[in-house]
């Protein structure tokens, strides 16, 4: 096509970069009846805050997709989404990230039973912030509180592959496509395509990686009764604050790959402890992973 000539023209030279405008495909590769496939789930929400405890989702997309075990997708299904009125007015940093007004929202229910038969046929929900997604959605909808998750962008390892940042914008810039606005059926449909991307350093697809990630058991581990002096320690390594709460004391928490349990434990007790210390472990699954549970 002439198109392409003018593209390849543009980026011979090397002064140029064109990238192209997201178009959903209704097929990655092509079903011929002798793959086992499982049904993806990709998820999204706007909410009037950070806050799961006292914020509200306002706007949630859900975009179904088939998957091979090794990661390859095949078709891509219609999305579904849906607004509800959170009952109280919005901030001007939230209409201004969303494009949603107290206008569009008003009266505007979530249909429940829909979004439950949807959830219920998926095997994976996946989300590009799922410790963000997933803690609103079990809150408004049980049915996600008893799916396993995964996260594409922590559980994929961008920057050992040369990406500086995990944003869904930049890696979407990066694989050469963008997507306009920020209404959450376009950023479901646009992290679904950069998961059938190969990454550049390994040349593995993106959602075999993930999948791989998202398998795996890894363990928290709760530094409790660790010493104010050695917050900035404990963060510089890693370390995230929990305040308390779910009948848990406060305490700095890491989570840890199975194969790197041993050597952390031996560091707590020999840099921040200074003697032999028996520390509140938990074991995390795709179950309970970037949930409030644990």
């Amino acid at each position: 096509m002439k198109q392409d000539k003018i593209i390849e023209d543009l980026e011979s030279n090397g002064k140029y970069k064109v990238i192209r405008k997201y178009e959903k495909p209704d097929y990655y590769h092509h079903d011929n009846g002798s793959e086992k496939k499982f049904r993806g789930l990709f998820l999204d929400v706007e909410t009037t805050g950070l806050s799961h405890e006292i914020d509200k989702i306002i706007e949630i997309a859900l975009v179904p997709f088939e998957f091979s075990k090794d990661g390859r997708i095949f078709k891509i299904h219609d999305s579904y989404s849906c607004l509800e009125d959170p009952k109280v007015p919005l901030t001007d940093k939230i209409i201004a990230l969303t494009g949603l007004t107290d206008e569009i929202l008003n009266e505007k229910s979530f249909d429940v039973d829909a979004i439950g038969r949807i959830a219920e046929s998926a095997d994976l929900i996946l989300a590009h912030n799922a410790e963000f997604d997933r803690k609103f959605v079990e809150k408004r909808f049980p049915i996600f509180v008893e799916k396993s998750w995964a996260c594409s962008q922590r559980q994929v390892p961008w920057e050992e592959e040369g990406f500086a940042s995990p944003k869904l914008e930049y890696l979407a810039y990066k694989f050469g496509y963008f997507f306009e606005g920020h209404r959450e059926e376009i950023d479901c449909y646009a992290s679904i395509h950069l998961l059938s991307m190969k990454l550049p350093k390994s040349e593995n697809l993106v959602l075999d990686v993930l999948l791989k990630n998202a398998r795996r058991k890894s363990y928290r581990i709760w530094a409790l009764g660790s010493t104010f002096e050695k917050k900035d320690i404990l963060k510089n390594r890693g370390y995230k604050w929990f305040p308390g709460g779910e009948g848990r004391d406060r305490s700095w928490y890491i989570e840890i790959d199975e194969e790197n349990l041993d050597s952390e434990l031996e560091y707590l007790k020999k840099e921040i402890y200074k003697r032999e210390i028996n520390l509140p472990i938990d074991s995390v699954t795709a179950f309970d992973r970037f949930s409030e549970r644990i």
